[in-house]
């Protein structure tokens, strides 16, 4: 097993009690709350289950969001309307609910046509009011991971073929940058509860380009995979077409040595928070790259995308991705229910 070397921060004082909000049967990789107090969450269909893959917690029970029918794609059928496999949603700063759909109807699987999409809902309506194609900017075993907005642009992750995507909103048109390079490719194991996750057949797990978070100022951009570590660049440099790919890369700058990261949120004031998915903890860097640990706790089993609300709280879904048979070695080990957590931070949200 590959020694672990990341960077060790240093004990921070409790910030307030872990409390266990939500529970279900089946794993949750993200929530989003509105400012109404109204709880969205995602469902990962690693392998391409049936069910709802996004859904709207009303009263602690799941209701399929915006509706049934995006939520009822069956394999074969048209991807055209519906969720293929949701794995990434965000409000942004536009107060829509932005849904990223890898169109692959299982991890791994191949891109279907027409199926890769960002789904933009109105919350006021629950009505979908933008949808944007995907499938120009990706390969045929691309996995569009994640997305941050920040004003007329939209900043995606591919942890299948390693790049960022960079996007404009308006016209929907994109570019692939730092393609293949060493920020954007996994190149080390990637760990849980001091486990190296393999697929079924023994092979470590890789996950690309995978988290990304935008400054409050919008000036820079961090990324990494999911095994780490986190880098930046000045988004005025993605920005620029005319720039050679070998130029954009020297531009690229390691911010911190993060651990096996299961996802990441930042404040108003430019702090990071990073779920530290092999020591079951959440670590806050600030903008100077010094890292506390929040909080350290037995039940932060895989934490994935974090969440700030504007009361202050840090919302963390404990999805146990980690004990799937597909990411263990082929043996099942995932042990519902899985809890969605809040832990009060004091932190002024930033919405990207």
């Amino acid at each position: 097993m590959e020694r672990n070397t990341e960077q060790t921060p240093a004990a921070h004082p409790t910030v307030g009690p872990l409390e266990a909000v939500y529970q279900g049967p089946t794993p949750w990789v993200g929530i989003v709350v509105s400012d109404a107090g109204r709880a969205f969450v995602l469902y990962p269909r690693p392998a391409g289950e049936a069910g709802p893959r996004i859904a709207e917690l009303r009263n602690g029970q799941p209701e399929p969001y915006p509706s049934a029918a995006w939520n009822d794609w069956q394999p074969g059928a048209p991807t055209a309307g519906k969720f293929v496999r949701a794995n990434s949603l965000r409000i942004g700063p536009d107060g829509l609910l932005w849904v990223v759909d890898t169109g692959t109807a299982q991890m791994g699987g191949p891109v279907l046509p027409g199926g890769p999409k960002l789904v933009a809902i109105d919350l006021q309506t629950n009505q979908v009011v933008r949808t944007l194609p995907l499938t120009d900017v990706l390969k045929p075993n691309s996995f569009v991971d994640d997305l941050r907005l920040a004003g007329n642009t939209i900043y995606l992750t591919d942890a299948g073929v390693p790049a960022l995507i960079v996007l404009d909103k308006q016209t929907g048109r994109g570019r692939r940058v730092l393609e293949n390079d060493a920020s954007t490719t996994a190149r080390r194991p990637l760990y849980a509860e001091g486990t190296a996750l393999t697929t079924p057949a023994g092979q470590p797990v890789r996950v690309h380009a995978d988290q990304l978070e935008v400054s409050p100022d919008g000036r820079l951009l961090y990324f990494q995979t999911a095994s780490g570590p986190l880098y930046r660049i000045e988004t005025r440099y993605l920005l620029n077409p005319q720039l050679p790919a070998a130029e954009l890369s020297r531009h690229v700058q390691l911010f911190f040595d993060t651990p096996s990261t299961g996802g990441t949120a930042i404040d108003a004031a430019g702090n990071l928070y990073v779920a530290d998915a092999n020591h079951q903890r959440i670590l806050k860097i600030t903008p100077d790259a010094q890292a506390t640990t929040l909080l350290e706790d037995k039940h932060l089993l895989w934490p994935d995308a974090l969440w700030i609300d504007n009361h202050g709280n840090l919302w963390i879904p404990a999805a146990q991705l980690n004990r799937l048979a597909r990411l263990h070695g082929g043996v099942d080990a995932f042990q519902p229910p899985v809890f969605i957590y809040k832990l009060p931070i004091g932190a002024e949200p930033f919405r990207s």
